[in-house]
C-alpha cells in the first residue's frame, strides 16, 4: 500500500479524543483504530506488534545485519484527531488543484478561497487530499501514522536497504495533551526518536512553547435584580472585567513565530458562578513566568475590590520548550536535515507554536524532535494534505531509517 492508500484508509476511522474524560484513552473509539494499527505491523512482520491496555500501539523493527550496534531509532505519530471538530463520517475528496478556490461542498455552499488561504499558490499541480467541509481531514496525524508505516513497510520489501532497529509507537490522545504521559520507555527501548506530527513538507520542528493552563472560577453573590444594590456581585460581569485585563494584542490572533500569547478557551457562567479557561504560551521561558504572574496578579487584584476569594485562579504547567533537551544532541537534527536533502527537499527549521509528544518525550529523556508530514491547515474543516507530500514524507523517513 502506498502512504495515500493508508492515509484514506486510517481517516475512515472515528478518533476524537476527548479532554473532559478520566479514562485511557480519552475515548474508546480510538481502540479500534489501534487495534486495526497493531494488526497491520504483525502482518508486515514487525517484531512485538501489540496494541496495550492504553491504546499505545508498538513493533519493532529488527536491524540488517552488521547494523546491529546502532542506537535504536523510535518513530511516533498518534491516532487520535482534535475534539471541537468533527472527524466522523470524513469524507474526502482528491483534488487536482489548477489554482483559485476550491469548493468543497457545492450544496452548503463552503468553499476553500485562495484569498484567505495563500499557501494553495504552492500547491498548483498537485493533487490535494481534502474534505467536503463538514468535518476535519484526520491529517494531524494520520498522515504520520501513513508515512511511518509505509516507509517501514518499504524496508521490509526491500532487504537490500540496510538499517538499524527501528521502534514505532502510535499514542492516543496527544490533541488532549496526553499522548506521552504513558508511553513505556523502557519497552520502547530507543536512543532517541522523531514524531511525525509537523506541518508543511520539510519542517524541522526542536523547539516549541512552553505552555500552563489557568482554570478560573469566579464566585459571585446573586440577589434578585430589584433589590440588588449593594449586594450583588455578578459573576459574569466580574468574569467580563477579568477578560478586559488580560492584553488584548497578545491573544493568539495578534502574535506570530516567537511570540507568546494568552489564549481564553472556554467560558460559561451565570450570576453565582462564572468559569473560564485560558491557556498560556511562550516559548521564552522568563517571559512564559512573567505571563502566569500577569494572570495570577488579575486574580489578585481583583480578590482586593470584590473580597477575598471571589476569583480562584488554578495555574498549572502543561509541557516545556524541547529545545534544551534536543540541542545537546545535534547529530539527531543533522541526521533529519541530511535525510530531507537526499529525497529532493530543502530542511526549514520552524518554532512550533504549540506542543508535541515530542516535548514530553524529551523530558522523559527520549530526544525527539518533530517532522513535517506535509499537511496545513489542521484541526478545522479546511484542513489538506497534498499526495505528492504523503509519497515525499515516506521517502524521507526511509532515508532517515537508512542514513543514505
Amino acid at each position: 500500500m502506498t502512504a495515500t492508500e493508508r492515509f484514506l484508509k486510517y481517516i475512515t476511522f472515528d478518533t476524537e479524543s476527548d479532554e473532559s474524560s478520566q479514562t485511557v484513552p480519552s475515548t474508546e473509539k480510538q481502540k479500534v483504530l489501534g487495534a486495526y494499527l497493531a494488526r497491520e505491523l504483525e502482518e508486515m512482520g514487525l517484531e512485538g506488534a501489540h496494541m496495550d491496555q492504553y491504546g499505545y500501539v508498538y513493533g519493532w523493527l529488527p536491524a540488517s545485519k552488521d547494523r546491529e550496534g546502532e542506537p535504536v531509532v523510535a518513530l511516533i505519530a498518534h491516532m487520535d484527531t482534535a475534539p471541537r471538530v468533527s472527524g466522523k463520517d470524513v469524507k474526502a475528496q482528491v483534488v487536482e488543484y489548477a489554482g483559485g478556490d476550491i469548493v468543497l461542498n457545492q450544496e452548503k455552499g463552503i468553499v476553500m478561497k485562495a484569498a484567505e488561504f495563500p499557501d494553495l499558490a504552492d500547491q498548483v499541480g498537485k493533487h490535494l487530499i481534502v474534505t467536503d467541509g463538514t468535518t476535519l481531514l484526520g491529517a494531524d496525524d494520520k498522515a504520520g501514522v501513513a508515512e511511518i508505516f509505509t516507509a517501514v513497510d518499504h524496508l521490509i520489501q526491500h532487504p537490500e536497504l540496510p538499517h538499524g532497529r527501528v521502534a514505532v509507537c502510535i499514542t492516543p490522545d496527544e490533541e488532549v495533551g496526553q499522548g506521552a504521559d504513558y508511553v513505556d520507555l523502557e519497552k520502547l527501548g530507543a536512543a532517541y526518536g522523531y514524531t511525525v506530527d509537523g506541518g508543511p513538507l520539510g519542517s524541522l520542528e526542536y523547539e516549541n512553547f512552553n505552555a500552563a493552563g489557568a482554570n478560573v472560577t469566579i464566585h459571585g453573590v446573586n440577589i434578585h435584580p430589584g433589590d440588588a444594590k449593594n449586594k450583588m456581585k455578578n459573576a459574569c460581569l466580574i468574569a467580563a472585567e477579568l477578560i478586559a485585563m488580560v492584553p488584548p494584542a497578545e491573544a493568539p490572533a495578534h502574535t506570530e513565530g516567537y511570540e507568546g500569547f494568552y489564549h481564553l478557551c472556554t467560558m460559561s457562567g451565570d450570576e453565582s458562578e462564572a468559569k473560564l479557561e485560558w491557556i498560556i504560551r511562550d516559548h521564552d521561558r522568563e517571559k512564559f513566568e512573567a505571563r502566569k504572574t500577569v494572570m495570577a496578579n488579575i486574580g489578585d487584584y481583583l480578590n482586593g475590590k470584590y473580597g477575598p476569594g471571589t476569583v480562584e485562579m488554578d495555574i498549572q504547567d502543561t509541557y516545556r520548550n524541547m529545545k534544551e533537551m534536543v540541542l545537546p544532541h545535534p547529530e539527531i537534527l543533522d541526521r533529519a536535515r541530511s535525510a530531507f536533502r537526499a529525497a529532493g527537499i530543502e530542511p526549514v527549521d520552524v518554532a512550533i507554536r504549540g506542543g508535541t509528544d515530542g516535548a514530553k518525550l524529551s523530558f522523559l529523556g527520549l530526544p525527539c524532535p518533530n517532522l513535517s508530514t506535509g499537511g496545513y491547515h489542521f484541526h478545522g474543516v479546511y484542513e489538506y494534505i497534498p499526495r505528492e507530500s504523503l509519497e515525499s514524507m515516506t521517502e524521507v523517513l526511509v532515508h532517515l531509517l537508512t542514513g543514505v
